[in-house]
């Protein structure tokens, strides 16, 4: 049975042992217990079980008491992981942002949008400070209308700041990916307040892309 043991404390996914199985079946059971009686149970010399038992109290399965023993911490392999996504922040996974002038043609956008390969850009003025937001739709809809595409600037089919849904560097990632399902957009621009107190500046991005990647880390037993 494949579990996440280790994650509440970032360590790697991996898989628990036979042994380790029963080692917390005994103490769900019989908890708490000390090692000795676990070794005694298992037929084993109790320095033979310590690694066994070390990884799984730190992977937040059992917990000991000091002249007690162990017990089951009644958290599943589930709850771990959910601790452990809910501990993983934008700061940590962000990427670096794709960002464009006002002044920008929208010929000038597409380019820039095919070449960096993303699906958003983020519009900025001077200092980085976010004034807008481009999506792959809102330069589609552009050609349709008939217009000069490479004497429209991006300012006229962008999405204007206050409408914009963002996310800070201590969010969770949890609550990026929410806003990002919840609003039905592609990538959220990662904000700081500027300097000036004036706007917020751009210091990354999250994508539903970023949060792919984490999830399939996860499943491929990769540190994330």
């Amino acid at each position: 049975m494949i579990t996440f043991s280790g994650l509440a404390r970032g360590c790697h996914v991996i898989e628990l042992s036979q042994r380790q199985e029963t080692i917390l079946r005994i103490v769900k059971d019989e908890g708490p217990i000390t090692g000795e009686h676990i070794a005694e149970k298992l037929n084993l010399t109790r320095a033979t079980l310590r690694p066994d038992l070390a990884i799984l109290t730190m992977s937040g399965f059992l917990d000991a008491r000091p002249r007690v023993g162990y017990f089951y911490a009644g958290k599943s392999s589930n709850q771990l992981l959910g601790d452990y996504v809910r501990k993983l922040t934008v700061k940590e996974h962000k990427s670096v942002p794709v960002v464009c002038q006002e002044e920008t043609s929208v010929y000038d956008a597409i380019c820039t949008m095919f070449l960096e390969d993303v699906g958003t850009l983020f519009v900025v003025r001077n200092g980085g400070i976010l004034t807008g937001v481009v999506s792959r739709k809102d330069l589609l809809k552009s050609t349709m209308g008939g217009q000069d595409l490479a004497q429209t600037p991006i300012g006229v089919i962008m999405t204007r700041m206050p409408n914009i849904v963002t996310c800070q560097l201590e969010d969770t990632l949890l609550e990026a990916a929410t806003r990002l399902i919840y609003n039905q957009v592609d990538a959220l621009p990662v904000v700081k307040e500027s300097a000036s107190g004036k706007g917020v500046e751009v210091v990354g991005r999250i994508t539903k892309t970023t949060v792919t990647k984490v999830f399939v880390e996860l499943g491929e037993d990769t540190p994330v």
